[in-house]
């Protein structure tokens, strides 16, 4: 009994627990086949502790169990299943995020290192990561707030169910769409800026050519923005005749490629000696 999880950051499969943890596993598999999980974001990674997601409002404070959507209300919560021998013991060992006592839903969590037992006997332990684990890595790597949420988001994008062992109810087939979403959930709530996933650095955008091109405009921008503010270049307002101007008695530090930059908006810039004081 498998999963992959497809993240913005790596791939990573699940095996679960399936024979220990019936109730569990099966509200996992459920919520996978019928999307719910996708686009949830891990929204608290403690370093070297655990990395939590399945909450589609991205605030750690929501989520339901595939129960709720079969039953009612009055079922968004189930029991827990936890063994003794089912431990924190290793990296990657999967579990519910449970927000009490028996109140399991569609939350839960990885571990980022060995011997967690802090949390044994807390939480049903109900997987644990079979390949992915270099994807786990560098989630735990991730650059945090003092709220440990990541500054760039961490996504699900999908989830394949590899093996089910539960026959799926009646009920389910209705709530399964009929392409995967993807992005965003809708009922996420909009919270402070992050980066999105697929967020890219300039510099890993654009060529070696290309990028030393957009900083030398952008220097020389600001070098012209500079001028202007210090007065070395008086504020033209009106374009001067013949569409052509000749510049002179600037200040030594001025560049030929600060000219150009600011009167080339008033016609064509002709080269000229500059004029020293």
């Amino acid at each position: 009994m498998s999963v992959l999880i497809v993240t913005s950051l790596g791939d990573i499969v699940v095996d679960l627990y399936a024979d220990k943890c019936p109730l569990t596993c099966k509200n996992f598999l459920k919520l996978c086949k019928v999307k719910y999980y996708n686009g949830c974001l891990f929204h608290t990674v403690q370093k070297d502790f655990t990395a939590q997601t399945g909450d589609p409002t991205g605030t750690g404070a929501g989520g339901d169990s595939v129960y709720k959507f079969l039953y009612g209300d009055q079922a968004r919560f189930f029991g827990d299943e936890i063994h003794l021998d089912l431990k924190h013991s290793k990296t990657g060992t999967v579990a519910m995020a449970s927000a009490g006592e028996n109140m399991n839903a569609s939350q839960f969590y990885f571990t980022l290192r060995d011997d967690l037992d802090y949390l044994d006997g807390k939480h049903t332990v109900f997987g644990e990561i079979a390949e992915g684990l270099e994807t786990l890595t560098r989630i735990n790597e991730a650059y945090v707030d003092e709220k440990n949420r990541p500054f760039k988001n961490i996504r699900i994008k999908h989830t394949y169910i590899l093996d089910d062992p539960f026959d799926d109810p009646s009920q389910l087939a209705e709530l399964i769409p009929e392409a995967s979403p993807e992005g965003k959930p809708k009922d996420e709530v909009e919270g402070e800026v992050r980066l999105e996933d697929d967020w890219v650095p300039m510099d890993e955008q654009l060529g070696t050519a290309e990028l030393e091109e957009v900083l030398r405009a952008k220097e020389a921008h600001s070098s012209a923005v500079v001028l202007e503010s210090i007065g070395d270049i008086p504020e033209a307002e009106t374009k001067p005749p013949d569409n052509v101007l000749f510049v002179c008695k600037l200040n030594p530090v001025t560049e030929d490629e600060d000219l150009h930059t600011i009167f080339s908006r008033f016609g064509t810039v002709i080269s000229a000696d500059i004029i020293r004081d």
